[in-house]
């Protein structure tokens, strides 16, 4: 029901505009047939422009006055309006109505759609949970589960509640709590945590905490309290639209008593609605997200390139953003006469053929990327949860695992100062055996993206600092950050510390950008004065809680958009200045009787179209390197 009632929503928004751009058409071309008298009417064609354009602007603008006497830029517009009318100045006042109409509807254009991510982030709470009651087992909903109750979890199963596990063994998929690349291996007296995935092997555990306590709903309440305050920017004509209208109505008024022309006073209210003044902010934003768009990024919040150009510091999660996301073999090392580095390789590759493990299906992928020689087929697989797997292989007995398979099979693990230096880095280590020797071991990791490091180099020399957050170990953290030469590290992050820190940054006055893929990285996107999410790799959730999204995943883009968003402010910053000297001098003009209603009007409209025009060289800019 929810997804269709956003659906229907998603059509009506989109039905609004159509609407718009429509009555804009048609007033547009009716403001035409009036100026050049190009279709003899029984009336002025610019009453089309007056009724379809100006009379929603008038409506708006008494019922903000009347309900919260909100005094916003179409309150001078519709004085201008009414008196172009009283005047007789039908095209002035039509022309008016739709210059006006046209940056509502670019300012429509850029606003943001209703987002899903809340309801996602409740939907990866499991509905059902396999409860175990005086030694058999039923099926309850997952909100009936209670403190002390004892689960049973199988393969493939999402934890419904925190718990610890009392029996079993198995390998813990946490990259919605953490964004831990690398699965976690558990068994008995471990703690689990709602909302993660069992990868294999059934288990037995303890509920802790249930309900409202569980890791997952505290995430979505993080989500929903980050996105409430969250402050929205407003428009810079409405900012100032008090001060516009006592200027304007005061100049009118003492033009009018020092001159006794009427139409000179209305005259004034024409030149001086905001119209390049409203237009200076959309077009600027419109024209930089369709730059922004051609370098892959997908810009969802009308005022986020604004934001954006005030950052001081990016924040960045580290797998999948920074790094590829997905384990590779990064080194191999024989130990063993007789067998080579590449023997172990395919060794490893062999007999993590049939596994299921994260960390075996990473070494065949890499295998089969990178040699060409075929593989062994494993006769007589076997899984052991937690330590690794065995099988046969051209009648040799081959283990691959951890330093407790082997122990159990006999095999002595020499203790090799390189393993250390790994582990050290935050790697994980298969170690392999062939009958009763060990021969060697394989290296797996994360690795960063090619782009990384240039990427945070250029953000350093446009002055924004740089911080990678990650749920990752210490050493893991540390390794990666000196291998980007980012000095600020804050690693083993749950969801609630990645909050935190971005709190505690704006509280310091430090704008944050957030950059993050994954589902726990959603309540510090959401948080953060610009949240940027990656579009490829990334969750649906991480997507729906960010302003931006990163389409292709190509972080190298992103000193591109943020210098983008710092020229668009520039270019806003002129058009506005411009819009206001325009305005001055049509002014003075006005006073002196130089300037009618229709030459004004005329005037003030080659001034938007000069703002307009000024916005549209955002499109292809592109700083020089």
């Amino acid at each position: 029901m929810k997804k269709t009632m956003k659906k229907v929503e998603g059509l009506l928004e989109a039905g609004g505009i159509k609407k718009d751009i429509v009555l804009l058409a048609i007033s547009g071309a009716a403001l035409l047939v009036s100026i050049f008298d190009m279709v003899p009417l029984p009336f002025d064609a610019a009453w089309v422009s007056i009724i379809l354009c100006g009379i929603p602007i008038i409506l708006e603008a008494v019922i903000g006055l009347i309900t919260a006497f909100d005094i916003k830029a179409d309150v001078l517009v519709s004085i201008a309006l009414i008196a172009s009318l009283c005047i007789g100045e039908t095209f002035a006042a039509g022309e008016v109505a739709f210059i006006m109409q046209l940056g509502a509807l670019l300012e429509d254009l850029t606003v943001a759609k209703a987002r899903a991510g809340i309801e996602k982030l409740v939907r990866l709470t499991p509905h059902t949970a396999r409860r175990l009651k005086d030694g058999t087992e039923e099926t309850v909903p997952a909100e009936e589960v209670c403190v002390g109750d004892i689960l049973r979890i199988l393969p493939g199963e999402t934890v419904p509640v925190d718990g610890v596990i009392l029996s079993g063994q198995t390998s813990i998929n946490q990259s919605v709590m953490t964004g831990e690349s690398m699965p976690v291996d558990k068994t008995a007296g471990d703690a689990v945590s709602s909302g993660t995935v069992n990868q294999f092997g059934a288990f037995e555990m303890e509920a802790l905490k249930v309900g409202e306590d569980s890791s997952i709903q505290r995430m979505i309440r993080l989500v929903q309290s980050a996105d409430a305050g969250k402050a929205k920017i407003v428009g810079l004509a409405d900012r100032f639209a008090t001060w516009i209208v006592v200027i304007a109505l005061s100049a009118a008024f003492v033009t009018w008593l020092a001159t006794g022309e009427i139409i000179r006073a209305v005259t004034i209210l024409v030149v001086f609605c905001p119209c390049a003044l409203v237009l200076a902010t959309p077009t600027a934003i419109m024209a930089a997200i369709g730059n922004a768009t051609k370098h892959g990024f997908l810009v969802r919040e009308g005022d986020a390139l604004e934001r954006l150009s005030m950052v001081k510091k990016a924040a960045f999660d580290k797998t999948g953003t920074l790094t590829c996301g997905v384990p590779r073999v990064v080194a191999v090392k024989s130990m063993a006469e007789g067998c080579d580095e590449d023997e172990v390789f395919r060794l490893a590759a062999s007999v993590e053929q049939l596994s299921e493990h994260p960390l075996g299906k990473a070494i065949v992928n890499s295998y089969r990327q990178e040699c060409r020689q075929a593989l062994i087929h494993p006769v007589s697989f076997r899984m052991v949860p937690g330590q690794g797997v065995s099988a046969v292989l051209d009648g040799r007995a081959v283990y691959a695992g951890n330093k407790e398979l082997l122990a159990e099979n006999n095999i002595k693990v020499s203790d090799w100062p390189e393993v250390h230096a790994y582990l050290q880095k935050g790697c994980t280590v298969t170690y392999l055996a062939a009958d009763t020797r060990s021969v060697g071991y394989v290296v797996l990791s994360d690795t960063l993206r090619a782009e990384s490091g240039e990427m945070v180099a250029a953000l350093k020399r446009t002055g924004i600092e740089s911080v990678l957050l990650t749920g990752d170990s210490q050493n893991a953290a540390q390794n990666m950050a000196g291998q980007l030469h980012i000095d600020e590290v804050c690693a083993q992050c749950l969801p609630e510390d990645k909050l935190r820190y971005i709190e505690e940054c704006q509280r310091k006055g430090k704008p944050v950008c957030m950059i993050g893929d994954g589902i726990n990285d959603a309540p510090a996107l959401k948080k953060a004065d610009v949240g940027i999410a990656m579009g490829g790799i990334g969750s649906d959730i991480a997507v729906d809680a960010a302003d931006i999204a990163l389409v292709d995943d190509k972080v190298g883009e992103l000193p591109h958009l943020l210098m983008l968003s710092k020229r668009m402010m520039a270019t806003i910053k002129w058009n506005l200045t411009f819009s206001m000297t325009l305005n001055f001098i049509a002014i003075a003009l006005a006073v002196t009787g130089i300037l009618n209603p229709v030459v004004g009007a005329l005037v003030h409209n080659a001034g938007s179209v000069l703002v307009i025009v000024n916005s549209a060289f955002l499109l292809k800019w592109r700083k020089r390197a």
